[in-house]
């Protein structure tokens, strides 16, 4: 009987075998021709991703299917195979780019590749081709075409969550390759760092995004992503030259009318990148120099910026990088001007002239390593050095240590992504700003899960636990006959954040989202411990300084559409940002010495609604572009019940309670049409009356009242371009900035430029 038992079950187990083919193959790039890694292959009920050499492999029944290969900013590919009982089938896929905005690779919203449309929260990238095209010598220059997007005298605000904090602290975070790249002790943003010549994709989270990237990124997150070498070594080169001509009202004008020798404000430059792969070796050497005399007397910069970097393949599942940013030069700038008139562009009698020379670096070494069940593993590392040698004991130098262990997991079976991984920041400061040696620590663990269900609903929820530490001297002065004590100049904190996110694809083209996420900002150095003079005042410190809270909320839908062959998408959302003991510079006394210190101001609330309307395609015999966007805000201090708004408390030029700095409309519209070897183009910025400003501004500095009053209805302003390509390589281009001649300022008592002239050859190999 036993016998008998055992024949019955061996035949019936070859027989079941017998059925059974093998499917295999390789996903590559068709441009590239390069391996892709997680490719999500379906055959039937099936699903498989494919590993770190682009391979996938199925066991199944004879017969035909219907593959399906997805992979995140690719056009999806569905073939047709039979397979024969006992036989192996096995093919090669090649995967083309997506010319669909909404299949646009973004990594920012969840540390991994995820398709534009089916992010969670809003998210606007912006390109390496509209950077160049515009001559940015800066990245800031071109964030401000983003819709929401301002740069006020340097710092980032995104839908008005940010005003201007004279140089300290900072709600948007800003990343360079997933790393935070702010300056340690005051949190701001070194724009001339930050590599022009070599970048992949610039992504714009709006919102808060503490869960994720920690304190910082309350008000949300500008990650700058470099590009890699191609299988074909690629050589960029540009050089370029921009000239200033005369403002509106000549008696502004000093350039040629003075001892200075200065004839005519300039900034001339040039960049450089190249990319190539030597077998497992990636090399990528890019370089940026810049000389300029501004049309602000007395404010110039010339500097120069390495960026080498280099990655090593040691498997098809293991890779060693290392990069480096460094970054030499001098500039020199003033805080005020003389007036609104004959002394619009030149420095105040009590405007410091700040002469800085400097050096920064930064070199990070990452590991990424994919395990033998598809796990990611990435070691991410950051050293980043800053000295700034500066005039009048201004001083500072810092160091900064970061370290990241990401993991995370691909369950591609049931849709579910898990990342998970712990932060450590060390930094160390010394500065006579601060009168003093400071040094912070700061360690997070995060947690977050992204889960697709039903090929439609995106679902996603985090959170992360920070720890902050600051060491400091225990007596800090505050005034000449004031000081305060910290026990054993120690401070300490800690703070857990959340965020949760839904995306519905309603329709082929439709995707409706809904986020809400809390934020976290700890003080930095410069916020509670600053200590020096500027062109009003004095700057004093404020160790009782506490941090801010708070929470953004928004809901949005994204629609895809398709005019012929253009193809492009419509953005709609309205959202809410409520912060908790806001941090603000602002005015603590007037006499008998005018003196600011970050404040925690109260609680504010911002409200509004963004629409963005962007595309990209063939119309007609060429192609058209077109990033544009409206934001409206309602920015306010939140009042109690029955509570009237105090002017004298908020120290504001306006007796309501509107937060200073905000720009309630942001109206942006860039567009070019290329055709051939031509190409023409055209933005238009508007930025409505900045309602609120710091009171001292309109009663200590000559002309700023009378400048706002006369000027009080914002500003338009209009920058176009155009280009021709001589060949394959060469490409001349010629812009006018400030077309209209505009007079315009960002900020009280800094006028911002006239009417500009630029020439760029670009050389491509």
């Amino acid at each position: 009987m036993r016998q008998t038992l055992t024949l019955l079950f061996f035949l019936l187990t070859t027989a079941l075998f017998s059925q059974n083919a093998t499917l295999r193959g390789v996903v590559t790039d068709r441009e590239r021709n390069e391996p892709l890694p997680g490719v999500t292959v379906r055959a039937g009920a099936l699903v498989r991703a494919t590993d770190a050499e682009g391979r996938f492999l199925f066991e199944l029944p004879a017969g035909s299917y219907e593959l399906s290969f997805t992979y995140t900013g690719y056009e999806p590919l569905r073939q047709v195979v039979r397979v024969a009982e006992g036989r192996t089938a096995e093919l090669s896929i090649q995967l083309s780019y997506a010319d669909n905005l909404l299949q646009q690779a973004t990594v920012t919203a969840g540390k991994f590749e995820k398709p534009l449309g089916e992010v969670t929260v809003s998210l606007d990238i912006l390109r390496p081709r509209l950077i160049e095209n515009v001559n940015s010598t800066q990245i800031d220059e071109s964030l401000v075409k983003i819709p929401g997007v301002a740069i006020v005298d340097g710092q980032a605000s995104i839908r008005g969550g940010a005003g201007f904090a004279y140089g300290a602290g900072t709600r948007v975070l800003i990343l360079v390759d997933d790393i935070p790249a702010l300056q340690a002790d005051a949190g701001y943003p070194n724009w001339a760092d930050f590599p022009v010549e070599n970048i992949s994709q610039i992504e714009v989270l709006k919102g808060a995004a503490s869960a994720l990237y920690g304190s910082s990124a309350m008000n949300g997150i500008i990650n700058i992503r470099t590009r890699y070498a191609p299988d074909a070594p690629e050589t960029d080169a540009a050089v370029f030259s921009q000239v200033w001509g005369n403002p509106r009202n000549r008696q502004m004008k000093w350039w040629g009318t003075d001892t200075s020798g200065i004839l005519l404000p300039i900034e001339a430059g040039y960049s450089f990148a190249h990319r190539r792969k030597a077998g497992r070796w990636d090399f990528v050497f890019g370089s940026f120099g810049a000389y300029r005399d501004s049309y602000n007397k007395d404010t110039y910069s010339r500097y120069l910026r390495v960026t080498p970097n280099v990655r090593f393949r040691v498997t098809d599942r293991l890779a060693i990088s290392l990069n480096a940013n460094f970054n030499v030069g001098r500039s020199g700038s003033f805080f005020t001007w003389a007036n609104d008139s004959t002394g619009a562009y030149l420095p105040g009698a009590n405007s410091t002239t700040a002469n800085l020379g400097r050096l920064r670096y930064f070199i990070d070494p990452s590991v990424q390593y994919f395990d033998p069940y598809g796990n990611r593993h990435r070691f991410l590392g950051r050293y980043y050095h800053v000295f700034n040698d500066n005039t009048d004991d201004q001083s500072n130098k810092s160091d900064m240590l970061y370290a990241e262990y990401q993991f995370q997991r691909t369950m591609s079976d049931i849709g579910l992504v898990m990342t998970t991984g712990v932060v450590g920041i060390y930094t160390t400061v010394e500065a006579l700003l601060y009168r003093g040696d400071y040094n912070t620590q700061n360690y997070a663990g995060y947690f977050q899960l992204d889960w697709k269900a039903f090929d439609r609903l995106n679902l996603s929820g985090g959170v992360r636990y920070e720890q902050n530490a600051l060491k400091s001297p225990e007596v800090i002065q505050i005034s000449p006959i004031e000081y305060d004590t910290i026990p054993n100049g120690i401070t300490r904190e800690g703070r857990p954040v959340f965020r949760i996110g839904a995306n519905f694809q309603a329709a082929k083209a439709t995707f409706l989202r809904a986020s809400w996420g809390q934020g976290y900002r700890y003080p930095t150095i410069a916020e509670k411990f600053i200590n020096t003079s500027f062109g009003v005042g004095n700057v004093a410190p404020n160790p009782d300084l506490v941090s801010e809270t708070g929470w953004t909320a928004e809901v949005g839908i994204k629609q895809g559409f398709a005019l012929g062959r253009f193809l492009g998408f419509l953005d709609l959302t309205g959202f809410t940002m409520e912060y908790d003991n806001m941090m603000e510079f602002d005015l603590d006394r007037l006499f008998p010495t005018i003196i600011f210190k970050s404040k925690n101001v109260g609680d504010t609330r911002i409200t509004g609604f963004e629409a963005s309307l962007m595309g990209q395609g063939r119309i007609g015999p060429g192609t058209f572009y077109l990033l544009s966007g409206w934001t409206r805000t309602n920015p306010i201090y939140r009042l109690a019940p029955g509570e009237t708004f105090d002017q004298a408390k908020y120290k504001t030029s306006i007796n309501k309670n509107v937060l200073k700095y905000r720009f309630r409309d942001m109206v942006k519209v860039d567009a070019e049409y290329n055709i051939g070897a031509y190409a023409t183009g055209a933005s238009v910025q508007y930025n409505s009356h900045m309602e609120a400003v710091d009171l001292v501004f309109e009663l200590g500095i000559p002309g700023v009242k009378s400048f706002r009053d006369r000027y009080n209805k914002g500003f338009t302003l209009l920058d176009l371009r155009f280009s021709r390509k001589f060949g394959e390589h060469l490409k001349v281009s010629l812009l006018c900035n400030n077309a209209l001649n505009q007079v315009y300022s960002y900020r009280p008592a800094l006028l911002e430029g006239p009417r500009s002239y630029t020439v760029r050859l670009d050389w491509k190999m």
